[in-house]
């Protein structure tokens, strides 16, 4: 969706507790799929409540919509209310020029500016932080924001063009991901397909069980992906590699109309020799590509071993708007002196 604000339009922000209309603006403005409403409906499963806002040039329900919000909300003990959240958020329209870049009218720094003053104007908030899903330096803030100190998404990620030819995305990997994409994709022993029940994503969780005891990394409990798979539904697609009927690779995403996003993955041993991530990923790389998906997000790189697989992927690498925190009451001890601070960011790195 383009902009049709007129400038100097006042923005209004109001509640969305329509699910279609909300998921349906998202798509439309080629929002992220964790801003999408079935991703809120997890959370707010899991120690989190969610509301979504829309943003609207001028008032009442014929005003052109112009950027939409999903806020997740912790609550904080005392004083300090709440830790509101906007993952990879807020979504503002697109450029009519240019849809990979925000749309001028309203400046995307305007949008934020109305949800942060809708946010701390109806409750005690220590701080409203969000994580544009925009490139950086195309989501100028004012001077009230602040670089947050305890980031919860990455900014450096790999975000493929899935505009590109095949023969174009294979053509920008590195020369071993080519030949392991080719010779994992001709093993007659493994099998790519869709996990489609809940027993089938049990048979994936013991995958990442294994994986995250080799990599050191903690996951939630096992009724928190279940849920994912559940509420999401469609949107939270789960591709598996097999040998002999078990799973020795899996991929678990997130997609909304434009943006594909990876959560979690893993492997077994087994898979390992046969590099069936390699088969794997681009198996899922070519269905999103092939259903419409622009954009496929690797989901963040942080350093590890896991980002030298997934740069392989491409010769270029992207950063984003990065986090950004609207400071309430209390946000010093928030950011300074609280130990639940540094636990609940750690929470959310696990997505």
């Amino acid at each position: 969706m383009t902009s049709s604000a007129q400038p100097g339009a006042t923005l209004t922000v109001t509640p969305c507790t329509d699910r279609d209309l909300w998921d349906g603006t998202v798509r439309e403005l080629g929002g992220h799929p964790l801003q999408l409403w079935g991703w809120g409906e997890l959370k707010s499963a899991h120690r989190w409540s969610a509301e979504r806002v829309l943003v609207r040039a001028g008032s009442g329900t014929d005003a052109p919509i112009v950027g939409a919000c999903q806020l997740l909300t912790r609550a904080l003990p005392g004083p300090l209310g709440g830790f509101v959240y906007a993952p990879r958020g807020p979504v503002v329209a697109r450029d009519a020029g240019n849809v990979d870049l925000p749309a001028p009218v309203p400046a995307p720094g305007a949008v934020a500016d109305a949800v942060a003053a809708y946010v701390h104007g109806s409750r005690r908030a220590v701080a409203v932080s969000i994580e544009p899903d925009e490139d950086a330096g195309t989501f100028p803030l004012g001077p009230k924001w602040r670089a947050a100190k305890t980031p919860i998404l990455p900014a450096r990620t790999l975000i493929l063009d899935l505009r590109k030819s095949e023969d174009e995305l294979i053509g920008d990997m590195s020369k071993k991901h080519r030949q392991y994409i080719r010779k994992s994709g001709r093993e007659e022993s493994l099998e790519i397909r869709p996990v489609e029940t809940i027993a089938q994503l049990d048979e994936c969780l013991e995958v990442y069980r294994a994986t995250s005891e080799r990599a050191d990394f903690g996951l939630h409990e096992d009724s928190y992906y279940h849920d994912a798979f559940t509420m999401l539904g469609d949107d939270a697609p789960v591709w598996a590699a097999y040998v002999d009927g078990a799973p020795v690779a899996f991929l678990y995403m997130a997609k909304s109309g434009r943006t594909a996003f990876e959560l979690y993955g893993g492997m077994s041993e087994a898979g390992q020799r046969l590099r069936a991530n390699y088969a794997l990923k681009w198996h899922v790389i070519r269905h999103m590509k092939s259903i419409g998906i622009e954009r496929y997000d690797f989901g963040g790189l942080i350093n590890d071993g896991v980002t030298t697989f997934k740069t392989g992927f491409a010769s270029h690498e992207n950063l984003l708007a990065g986090s950004w925190d609207r400071p309430g009451p209390g946000y010093t001890i928030w950011t300074e002196g609280l130990p639940l601070a540094k636990k609940i960011v750690r929470s959310l790195r696990r997505r």
